[in-house]
């Protein structure tokens, strides 16, 4: 009875209780073996909710595979804060240079609709107005506006392109 399993995990921190463990209980594979291929894949996402995707086959063998963390996270984690403002458009609990916006947007590149950074970094900045983020020291709802006038053209280039 081969299957697949889908969790939101801590980053780096799964362990054999829920979510996890009751999912896997009735399966076939080692479930602390996949706890430790969850948690070796995830390091890099410390304590950041992260969602991952387990195929089991009926012999035990499986395969992990680590999305990217929600764009929410990726911000809270780089501008260090852990909640959103409850009136993001009057008060804001952070602030972000416009190279965090780009390394949030290229982290989260595989997820993303754009097909380059500038606009990457515009879906980005949409998030940051949600949990009351600026950028730059402005509010975040301007930041696009800015990009479209090529304000940060030289930010906000893709690093192939840089390098051509």
């Amino acid at each position: 009875m081969a299957g697949t399993i889908e969790v939101l995990v801590p980053g780096g921190q799964a362990n054999p209780g829920p979510p996890l463990g009751p999912e896997l209980g009735p399966t076939p594979v080692d479930v602390q073996a996949v706890v430790q291929t969850i948690n070796d894949e995830t390091d890099a996402f410390d304590g950041m909710e992260v969602p991952i995707t387990v195929d089991y086959e009926d012999d035990g063998s499986f395969e992990i595979d680590v999305g990217v963390p929600p764009t929410s996270e990726l911000i809270k984690d780089e501008a260090g804060f852990d909640t959103g403002s409850g009136e993001p458009h009057e008060d804001f609990v952070a602030d972000m240079s416009v190279e965090q916006v780009k390394k949030v947007a290229e982290q989260k590149s595989t997820d993303l609709l754009s097909y380059d950074v500038k606009n990457a970094a515009k879906e980005v900045s949409g998030t940051c107005m949600t949990l009351g983020v600026t950028i730059d020291g402005e509010d975040a709802r301007t930041f696009k506006e800015r990009v479209d006038d090529g304000e940060y053209d030289d930010v906000l280039v893709d690093d192939a392109e840089a390098t051509a």
